[in-house]
């Protein structure tokens, strides 16, 4: 038993069974020992792989993205470069090194990281200096937003609901396991057998986002696995050394997730008064953005070895049965600025 497993029991023998939301939240953000507060969670030696540590050119390629974004914000003196979970610092590292093309952008680009893992805030400030951190986005400083959020939201609790007998029943985690407690949810369409997931939570952050960028002007980048349109299904999963297990099995020692609801999310933009842009493939993203000119570069300069791991990057990248079509990318912006290059091409 995980010292985790042994305080969720306790809340649960003295509270009843909790909702979704509320273990997941514990299992990832617990302050002494949620699965984010105790380890560095990426990589080979951890328990899953994010893009930017596949291979620097998807940082690059965000990063030149991030360049043209400034430019056409008119290139404020300062800006807010924001990133939501940045991880090792990876991302913005190479965003950064990329976005040198833009002259001043590194002068005017002031550093913000919502991170609320000490591990990783101090493996953040190693790579990328005296940057300044905060625990929620709303702790940002007012000003013009460039923001950028790689596999964030996926890591935002959510509540799922499933239809049993013509009722609807909310999922819960209980002294036995998974289970059910009664939900005030039985005008919502769907047959039985059915799960439904909700996300207030990451509603409420893109709500948030989008009346920043109303009201100081910029631009969001979402990146991130999920499904263009809003549809039934359990997508709920945990992972563990890069292997799926039961979201029950060990808490706290599991990466716990779920896909994004594209559809939902980009509502919640509009509703903060953000324009969006609709998510596209990663791959279509990717190769819009030039991945395999990059790519055909660095080959051209490393050994065999070398170029046999840069294709096998590329192709996790972008390859249409890996991560190229699993993972979308959706833009918000203010509502002064054009469509941001390459949604809306041919």
């Amino acid at each position: 038993m995980t010292p985790l497993e042994k305080i969720i029991g306790e809340i649960i023998a003295a509270e009843g069974p909790m909702p979704i939301d509320r273990y997941m939240g514990l299992c990832l953000g617990h302050p002494l020992h949620g699965y984010y507060m105790t380890r560095d969670p990426f990589g080979e030696q951890g328990d899953f792989m994010t893009a930017p540590e596949i291979s620097q050119i998807f940082g690059e390629l965000i990063g030149v993205w991030c360049a043209a974004a400034w430019d056409a914000m008119g290139k404020p003196a300062q800006f807010n470069l924001v990133e939501l979970g940045p991880g090792r610092g990876t991302l913005m590292a190479d965003i950064l090194k990329a976005a040198k093309v833009m002259p001043g952008f590194r002068e005017a680009a002031r550093i913000h990281l919502v991170e609320m893992s000490p591990i990783l805030r101090k493996l953040q400030k190693d790579k990328l200096g005296q940057v300044t951190w905060h625990d929620t986005f709303a702790n940002v400083p007012e000003g013009p937003l460039l923001l950028i959020a790689n596999e964030f939201f996926d890591a935002i609790p959510l509540r799922q609901f499933e239809k049993r007998h013509g009722k609807w029943l909310e999922r819960c985690v209980g002294a036995e396991g998974m289970g059910f407690m009664p939900a005030a949810l039985d005008n919502a369409q769907g047959a039985n057998g059915d799960v439904i997931e909700f996300a207030p939570q990451r509603s409420g952050i893109a709500q948030e986002i989008g009346q920043r960028l109303a009201r100081d002007g910029g631009c969001a980048l979402i990146i991130d696995y999920g499904h263009l349109q809003t549809a039934p299904g359990d997508t709920l999963q945990a992972v563990r050394a890069h292997e799926y297990v039961a979201v029950t099995d060990r808490p706290g020692e599991s990466d716990i997730t779920s896909h994004v609801d594209f559809e939902a999310l980009a509502k919640a933009f509009i509703q903060g008064g953000a324009v969006v842009y609709p998510a596209i493939t990663q791959r279509a993203f990717l190769l819009a953005m030039g991945l395999e000119q990059r790519a055909a570069i660095l080959s051209s300069k490393a050994d065999a070895n070398s170029r046999e791991i840069l294709d096998r990057a590329v192709a996790r990248l972008a390859g249409e049965t890996e991560m190229g079509n699993l993972f979308k990318v959706m833009a918000a912006t203010s509502a002064n600025l054009p469509m941001p290059y390459p949604f809306g091409a041919a």
